[in-house]
């Protein structure tokens, strides 16, 4: 790889990472689109009841959640662009599964087979390999934003698309783009030199015990299983009720949705640096989970207003999408700094199971109680969020920050790591000798950035 200076990223690096980019929110891109109209849709197909269609929703949670972790260790043996292409061709037969089907039995197959293609570890892998520690925050950061936009971008595109191609298109047209995404990863992204384990990234199996043992990373992890538990679980009811109940038609919605998303990011703008500036990101957070109870209650009391309806889905997706951008900066803020990797993985895997726990409850909560039941039970997960999130703790406002130092043995390491530690700004130094890299903690006001740089080597 090439080595310039530390201030900006090289051609390859900016390639691969607008790659993998838009490789993930592609994939993403597909899963979400159905979100907002499959309720409708499934009114078509036959077996279907309340609770088949919220598992057919959330059911690539789990798939997803049981083999992302497999699959991108499979990836440090035999290659991260293999794992890929392949996690893509099975998203593309679940995609086409899903097409084809005339039953809600089918299509539950297809979006499971499209949560087996699970290559979010891989990517993230794959884009440590092609970039330099210095930038590896800003580019996992940018592949997280593109994940963001393509939830946005699914739930005003989901109804055009309906209007015009239906869910069946829908499906075949994720079934494309996948394909599409499989020849960007074969001859768009560089080939990495050294495949590589790397804890910021990956999972380390030996460190479960310390993620699964810190209450404050579980505080995380429940927060973000509660979130996308709502989430989904909202998208068993949303189309019906605004159709329904409302009085909106299904190909106008994403006319409801395009201002309330837009509105909605502006509205979280400034929390989040007010949360991050003036170090209140808990705060932040614990009124966000907040307002998420008031959104959720009062969607159960619409009364089929769409005036009232619109009102709580402002307040449900700006606290929304606050918190799926605060989340992650918390972890990484938590998490020690040689096993952010591992921490990331659960938080992850706890992402995907809200989501599949989300569907199948909001189903059978539909089943058994209507709209107003899928809403009462989504505000009282959140309050139970709520009450874990009060007794968290403050986090330590520092940054991980990745140095490249070179192999070193055991008794140089020690040395090194003191060293490191001296330094001003530096609040945690770990340092790993096989992988000739120490994982920092560092605040970001004080930190003597020249005097890392000093003992920084450019990789091999």
């Amino acid at each position: 790889m090439d080595v310039t200076d530390h201030r900006g990223m090289t051609p390859l690096e900016r390639r691969a990472t607008l790659s993998l980019a838009g490789v993930y929110a592609v994939r993403m891109l597909g899963l979400f689109m159905i979100l907002p109209v499959f309720a409708l849709y499934s009114e078509q197909l036959t077996g279907v009841t309340p609770f088949r269609v919220g598992l057919a929703i959330g059911i690539y949670g789990l798939t997803q959640a049981a083999f992302q972790i497999p699959l991108g260790t499979l990836s440090d043996h035999v290659g991260r662009k293999p794992v890929i292409i392949a996690g893509l061709a099975l998203f593309t037969a679940g995609s086409i599964v899903a097409a084809m089907s005339d039953s809600i039995h089918g299509v539950i197959l297809g979006r499971a087979l499209q949560g087996s293609g699970a290559i979010a570890a891989a990517v993230m892998a794959l884009a440590a390999d092609l970039t330099r520690e210095e930038h590896r925050t800003k580019v996992m950061a940018m592949i997280g934003m593109s994940i963001g936009m393509s939830f946005a971008l699914a739930l005003i595109a989901g109804p055009m698309l309906n209007q015009r191609i239906g869910v069946q298109g829908i499906f075949w047209l994720t079934a494309l783009m996948s394909v599409v995404a499989m020849g960007i990863v074969a001859f768009l992204v560089p080939r990495p030199v050294r495949p590589r384990r790397r804890r910021e990234t990956g999972f380390v199996s030996s460190a479960l015990r310390t993620v699964l043992g810190d209450t404050q990373l579980l505080r995380l992890d429940l927060g973000v299983f509660v979130l996308h538990l709502v989430l989904t679980a909202n998208f068993v009811v949303l189309p019906l009720l605004l159709r329904d109940q409302a009085g909106l038609e299904a190909s106008r919605h994403w006319m409801l949705y395009l201002p309330v998303m837009f509105i909605s990011f502006v509205l979280m703008l400034p929390f989040i640096i007010i949360g991050e500036k003036k170090r209140m990101l808990k705060h932040v957070m614990v009124g966000a989970i907040a307002l998420l109870v008031l959104a959720e209650g009062s969607l159960v009391y619409t009364a089929g207003s769409l005036a009232w309806v619109t009102i709580s889905l402002l307040g449900f997706f700006a606290a929304f999408n606050l918190l799926e951008a605060s989340l992650p900066s918390l972890v990484s803020k938590t998490a020690p700094s040689d096993i952010k990797g591992s921490s990331m993985g659960v938080y992850s895997t706890s992402q995907f199971l809200g989501a599949f726990t989300g569907g199948a409850l909001g189903g059978a909560l539909m089943q058994s109680g209507g709209a107003a039941a899928v809403f009462t039970g989504g505000a009282l997960c959140v309050v139970v969020w709520l009450a874990a999130a009060l007794t968290m703790r403050n986090p330590r406002y520092l940054s991980s920050y990745i140095l490249n130092i070179g192999a070193l043995d055991s008794t140089r390491a020690r040395d090194m790591a003191e060293r490191l530690h001296a330094i001003s700004g530096v609040a945690e130094a770990v340092v790993i000798p096989e992988d000739g890299v120490a994982y920092l903690k560092v605040d970001r006001l004080e930190l003597d950035e020249g005097q890392l740089r000093e003992i920084a080597v450019s990789p091999a």
